[in-house]
């Protein structure tokens, strides 16, 4: 299964975390932590990740991902059969798979580890 999520790289954590309450998103404490606010939807998810803690994202930008509770190497084994390459990434919240897509897009698939985002996190 795979969620669909926009990572949004922000500036203040905190005043966009108010910013989408308000809009109506339901924040989910459980997948948050302090450089990583997740807010759920009924077609989704949105990221938001503090710039600062980012590996050289601009402040406003934006990514696709999607989060899976698929093994990275099941999918690294379709895209391989179908000639698409692919990098798999330790990240501080566990692994992702990065695969370009026709139009020259990054797509970044995310094997997350809650227990190991949050300890990286302090």
């Amino acid at each position: 299964m795979f969620t669909a999520m926009t990572i949004r790289y922000v500036q203040d954590i905190e005043a966009s975390k108010r910013f989408y309450e308000n809009l109506g998103l339901a924040f989910d404490e459980a997948a948050s932590f302090p450089v990583w606010a997740q807010f759920n939807a009924d077609a989704g998810a949105l990221g938001l990740h503090d710039v600062a803690a980012s590996k050289g994202k601009a402040p406003g930008s934006a990514e696709l991902a999607l989060a899976t509770d698929e093994r990275l190497e099941a999918i690294a084994t379709r895209l391989d059969a179908k000639g698409f390459p692919y990098e798999i990434f330790g990240e501080d919240f566990g692994r992702s798979l990065r695969v370009v897509d026709p139009d020259g897009v990054t797509v970044q698939i995310q094997e997350i580890d809650y227990a190991l985002a949050k300890s990286n996190s302090k």
